[in-house]
Parts: structure tokens; sequence; C-alpha cells
């Protein structure tokens, strides 16, 4: 890597001290208290936040330093102007073992971890690692291989995972294995039967309130919706 001078690092920590000036002014106290129920630590309008990375477009070195702040509003705003394809596996580890907050970590995996060279070498890493928060991020990860590259995966052996640890997992990994779980169900007519027959048994996110117009996350529920509306197409 070039060496940064004198000027350019000036030049870096203004761009980021602008930016997050910028972020503390959109801070609003409603938005805060909304997304502390998500489990999410910034009052910053997802929608503003997206304005201000389209104006600033792929700057992947001010991506490095925003992130590097640890605010969950400057991390979110790094994930949109950063460069996936331009991190190194193990930079791709570390910041996902310091995501911690539900969004950062739901944005980095889907906008950047995917779309890297290094995805399935950290879904392997990742899937069985003993802190939940990581695994839930193999599961998540595993869950795309399961829709759009399946080959070389054990469904059914998946599945006996899901159905030995899933109904005792932590919030998070429960959530990611419940999703594998549904879209083995809504992919695979072969597995369905199982995959929904594991969904009533356990009864995970069973009794999860669910808005009006939209589909239960309870797998058996789910993976039926999807696979109506697949067949009337």
């Amino acid at each position: 890597m070039a060496q940064t001078t004198a000027s350019e690092s000036t030049v870096a920590e203004t761009a980021v001290a602008e930016v997050m000036a910028e972020l503390a002014a959109l801070e609003d106290p409603r938005a805060r208290e909304v997304n502390a129920n998500h489990g999410d630590d910034h009052g910053v309008n997802l929608g503003k936040l997206r304005a201000i990375a389209k104006r600033l477009k792929i700057q992947q070195e001010l991506a490095r330093e925003l992130w590097d702040t640890g605010d969950t509003a400057a991390r979110l705003l790094a994930i949109l102007i950063c460069r996936p394809k331009a991190f190194e596996p193990d930079e791709l580890d570390a910041m996902l073992r310091e995501a911690r907050t539900p969004k950062v970590q739901d944005w980095l995996v889907n906008y950047v971890v995917k779309k890297s060279p290094h995805a399935e070498a950290l879904r392997v890493l990742w899937f069985a690692d003993p802190d939940p928060v990581v695994a839930s991020a193999g599961w998540a990860l595993t869950s795309e291989r399961v829709v759009k590259k399946p080959e070389g995966l054990d469904l059914s052996g998946l599945l006996d995972l899901i159905e030995a640890e899933m109904k005792d997992a932590p919030e998070r990994l429960q959530w990611a294995m419940n999703y594998c779980l549904a879209q083995i169900g809504i992919e695979y007519a072969e597995l369905r039967a199982r995959a929904i027959d594991i969904g009533e048994r356990l009864e995970v996110l069973k009794d999860y309130p669910t808005p009006p117009n939209c589909t239960s996350p309870f797998a058996p529920i789910w993976i039926t919706e999807m696979v109506s509306r697949q067949l009337s197409r």
C-alpha cells in the first residue's frame, strides 16, 4: 500500500469529520427509539443515509475511516460507499466480529460479503463459530447458497442441524437457521414436507406478531405461502 502523506491524512480526517457532523445533524430521537427496539443504536433515517451515500459515491478509503469510528450510522454509510471486492478475508472477518448491532451485521453480510470473492471461505469459517452472532452470518451465507448455488451442500444435513439446534439457539442465530429452513422448504419440493414438519414440531416464531398483509416468519406458513405464490404465477 502506498504511503499516506501528512496532507492526505489531514484531508481524510477532514472528510471523516465533515461526514460525522452531517450524520450527527440528522440524529432523530424518535428514530433512535424505534431502532433501539430492534437492537440498533443509531437515530439516522436510512433514506437520508442512503442519500448521503449516493452523493459521496464509492470511496473505499473513506469507508474504512468511517468504519473505524465504531459509530453505527457511520458504519452503515461505510458499507454503502465501500468497494466489496477490495477487502481481504481477514478484514471482513474482523469487521463481522465487530458488527454487533443487527443492522450493521445484516448490511455487511448482504451488501459486502455476498459480493466478495471470499464469501464461500468466510461462510465455511463462520458457519460453526462458537459465537452465535458470527455463526448467524455463516447461516445467512448458507441460505444464499441454498437458493443460488446448492451444488455441494448437504441439504438433508442442514435440516438435521436445524432440527437439533434451532429450538434453543440464541435469537439472531435462531432467525438465521429459521430462514435457511424456510428457503430449503420453498426451493426443494422433495424436502418440503420434512421442512414443514420440523417447523411445526419446533414451533419457532409460531407466535411472532406479523403485521397485516405480511407473511409470518413461522416456517410452515412462510413455506406454504411462498410456494403458493410460485404456483399461481
